[in-house]
């Protein structure tokens, strides 16, 4: 499922997921295991009121990477194809 972060269009960082979701852009969310407890209980409650499946990362390093950045990433989203 990672793989599809490094070709769908795809929204990176917990603000830029927050706004995706609100907007009902987002099919799918990825959240890091080893972010912060707080920023997960966030993302976890709106997509549990959309209805967003969750993929989880073990490592915010490794959800960095397949996102294609040099930096870790706490959260991820692939966005709608429409």
């Amino acid at each position: 499922m990672l793989q599809k972060l490094k070709t769908e269009k795809k929204v990176i960082g917990t603000k830029q997921v927050k706004r995706a979701i609100s907007k009902d852009e987002v099919d799918l969310v990825f959240i890091a295991k080893d972010a912060d407890v707080k920023l997960k209980n966030e993302i976890e409650n709106l997509c549990k009121e959309k209805q967003i499946p969750i993929e989880y990362v073990e490592k915010m390093k490794e959800l960095g990477e397949a996102c294609g950045i040099d930096i870790n990433a706490a959260t991820a989203a692939l966005l709608n194809k429409n």
